[in-house]
């Protein structure tokens, strides 16, 4: 009773946190900029090409009207049509969701895979070198921006070593195929996220190193090994999860660089081409999914929590 008490106060404070996007970004979309047909087809358009676009995508209507047709379309999963695509949004952000999602996992699997052994070494050997040499490699990890390590990256592995594809996605038709031309972009994404959880996973895993329970293990023979991995991370993990739905989140918005540098068709790359074309439906769309995306992971982060740590499902 109380765990569904507590997912349904998360539920609720997300919708009304979804509310809020969804009335932000029309304001700044569609409001803010002034003509939206004006935006998207510039100033030197004729007056009766303007009016045409207004009356197809329904800018000379009243804002409110506009903005309960576009909620009922998020609602219904009728987006209109594209401007510069001149296809189904829908149709549009699903084909691209198919590359982005599989590439923001993979990045997040990869992140967890090295950050949390990293992590745990690092608070193991503490003020030792061991630690020392973690802590540089994710002040690395930090200062690096990820575009950049692609770049890296394709040079060393697709252009030197021609071990990777330099860009491009052959589609899901070829899944080992595909999964090869998205490791080096997944590589590139998550490599500020690889140093921001090893340094979440070190500091939680000291912390939780020092509470009484852990003496008591080691007093009474506990190996060491038993110690870090049984007694110490289990509790550790609960603020590193936090953290990695945020990240999680990140990850997909981050995309919007990296699929540029490696041209992969996925909504990131939708997000960049839809603003040099000035595609307004487009864009709306595609910030709220992303709300929606991120909405969604911290309720399962949210959920992973209590399970975790049943105390909160008592304060909630």
């Amino acid at each position: 009773m109380l765990m569904l008490e507590f997912l349904s106060r998360r539920l609720a404070a997300a919708l009304v946190t979804l509310v809020l996007a969804t009335i932000v970004v029309f304001a700044v979309v569609e409001v803010l900029p002034g003509d939206p047909a004006l935006v998207m087809l510039g100033t030197d358009a004729r007056p009766d090409t303007l009016a045409a676009l207004r009356a197809k995508y329904g800018f000379d209507q009243p804002l409110l009207t506009r903005y309960l047709q576009w909620i009922g379309g998020l609602l219904t999963f009728n987006l209109g049509n594209s401007h510069a695509y001149g296809t189904s949004v829908s149709k549009l952000i699903g084909d691209r969701l198919v590359v982005t999602l599989p590439l923001s996992a993979l990045a997040l699997g990869w992140a967890a895979l090295v950050a949390i052994p990293l992590g745990v070494f690092a608070a193991w050997k503490h003020r030792r070198p061991g630690d020392w040499g973690v802590m540089g490699f994710t002040q690395i990890g930090i200062s690096v921006p990820n575009f950049w390590f692609g770049i890296v990256l394709v040079l060393a592995f697709a252009v030197t070593w021609q071990w990777f594809p330099a860009g491009g996605f052959p589609g899901w038709q070829e899944p080992l195929k595909s999964v090869h031309a998205l490791i080096l972009p997944a590589l590139s994404l998550s490599l500020g996220e690889i140093a921001i959880l090893t340094r979440v996973t070190r500091s939680a895993m000291l912390d939780t190193l020092r509470e009484d329970y852990v003496r008591t293990a080691r007093a009474k023979g506990a190996t060491e090994r038993r110690v870090l991995f049984h007694h110490a991370l289990r509790n550790a993990l609960i603020p590193v999860t936090t953290v990695a739905g945020l990240i999680a989140g990140f990850l997909v918005a981050g995309a919007v660089i990296i699929e540029s540098v490696f041209r992969l068709p996925g909504v990131g790359q939708l997000v960049y081409d839809s603003i040099n074309n000035r595609d307004l439906i487009v864009i709306k769309n595609v910030v709220i999914l992303f709300t929606i995306l991120v909405l969604t992971v911290n309720l399962l982060v949210d959920l992973a929590y209590a399970l975790l740590d049943p105390r909160p499902r008592i304060r909630a």
